[in-house]
């Protein structure tokens, strides 16, 4: 597997333009570009991508994503040529990449299913030999607290990333969260980059592949 620099963003709510994004091979978003979904939003979250220079760039969606979840016909194609995943993977420089939406149900948002066995349907769907998963969602207990309602992480994705064990595992949602670290040999990176009060102040997180293992790089 050749070398390669992953830029993860995540939860930047029609905030995009007031981040700065570093080059990179491969930009992930986690979701969450939008404020409700709307096509214009849509729009000019895909133009804004569109700009940026890496030559890979693959997008999952997130609760506020309405549009994905109502018409995704459309939004595939607001999106414009970035890999747009749900329930579905790619593979890039020799690295499978899974990437799903889902959450557990939380308000009247998108994307939402109930507890137990109907979500870990979707989360059984991801492939034992996935090297990235990215999901919306935290799984429980990793960066998943929230400041005023405690913990929302999903206990289902928690058991399925101890069956896939990939290498790095990249999502966002809570805001709170914000971070990378390791966890049991596991690269877990929250790369929500608004704040509590929707502001862009967490700048994108940069993680380099050497062939070999994941290195969250310094900025």
């Amino acid at each position: 597997m050749s070398s390669l620099r992953f830029v993860c963003l995540s939860d930047t709510h029609n905030a995009h333009d007031g981040l700065t994004v570093p080059d990179g091979d491969v930009l992930l978003h986690a979701g969450d570009f939008t404020g409700r979904g709307h096509w214009t939003e849509v729009e000019s979250f895909g133009k804004f991508i569109a700009k940026l220079p890496h030559p890979e760039k693959v997008v999952v969606a997130g609760n506020h994503d309405f549009l994905f979840e109502r018409d995704l016909d459309q939004a595939r194609e607001l999106l414009g040529d970035a890999t747009y995943l749900q329930d579905s993977g790619v593979t890039i420089g020799g690295l499978k990449l899974w990437g799903s939406p889902w959450q557990p149900e939380y308000h009247n948002w998108a994307f939402n299913l109930p507890r137990g066995a109907e979500i870990a349907k979707k989360w059984s769907l991801v492939p034992d030999d996935t090297d990235v998963l990215i999901t919306h969602g935290p799984p429980e207990g990793i960066m998943d607290e929230l400041y005023s309602f405690g913990t929302i992480g999903c206990e289902e994705l928690a058991r399925a990333r101890e069956r896939i064990r990939p290498l790095m595992h990249v999502f966002g949602h809570v805001h709170e969260g914000y971070g990378a670290q390791f966890d049991d040999g596991i690269l877990s990176v929250n790369a929500a980059n608004c704040n509590l009060w929707y502001r862009p102040v967490n700048p994108p997180i940069v993680v380099d592949w050497d062939g070999k293992e994941f290195r969250i790089v310094d900025q």
